[in-house]
């Protein structure tokens, strides 16, 4: 028996020693790396020039018609719509204006445009473009025509936002006297966006 004996003492030593050498060259389990926190960037919220609003203008102009002109002052109200697609805005506006302006002995009493509007974006700044139908109405008679201009908003945190926009209105054949009727205004706005 001590064959038998010493074979299985040899045995479990043989197996013990392979089994140690096999473990040897195993890898190690890997190890967490450590949770490094990201540090937080703030995000500035921009300006957001989507939604209705109304306000009112006062501003000056001057006119000719047919050789005659005239200067004077305007006031008025307007209601639009604005759509901000990020860096780009579209809308549209109704104004109507009261004018205190006599061009060669016609009286403009008001005028009323529809306009569409393109502009650009650039956070509390919003730069267009504007240009669309007018119609006005004076002593002679009424005209139809149409309204072309540049404009500048700035818009406060509570959605007040103040302005100026420069127009330039040309009237063919007004109030049927053959005559055109041309203007250029500009004027300081206040509006209220909610």
């Amino acid at each position: 028996m001590s064959r038998i004996k010493t074979f299985i003492i040899g045995s479990a030593v043989v197996v013990t020693a392979g089994a140690s050498a096999a473990y040897a060259g195993s890898p190690t389990q890997a190890q967490p790396e450590p949770v490094v926190a990201q540090p937080v960037t703030p995000v500035v919220a921009g300006t957001d020039w989507s939604g209705p609003y109304y306000g009112a203008s006062l501003g000056f102009g001057s006119w000719d018609l047919g050789g005659a002109s005239g200067e004077g002052r305007n006031e008025g109200a307007f209601l639009g719509y604005d759509y901000d697609f990020g860096n780009y805005v579209a809308g549209g506006e109704l104004q109507y204006i009261g004018n205190d302006v006599t061009v060669g002995g016609t009286a403009l009493n008001g005028m009323a445009r529809l306009k569409g509007k393109l502009g650009y974006d650039a956070g509390p700044v919003l730069l267009y473009g504007t240009a669309g139908y007018a119609w006005a109405d004076s002593s002679a008679g009424d005209g139809d025509g149409y309204v072309a201009g540049v404009g500048m908003d700035y818009q406060f945190d509570n959605g007040v936002a103040v302005g100026a926009e420069y127009l330039y209105n040309e009237f063919s054949d007004f109030a049927n006297t053959g005559n055109t009727l041309t203007g250029n205004t500009i004027e300081a706005r206040i509006s209220y966006r909610f």
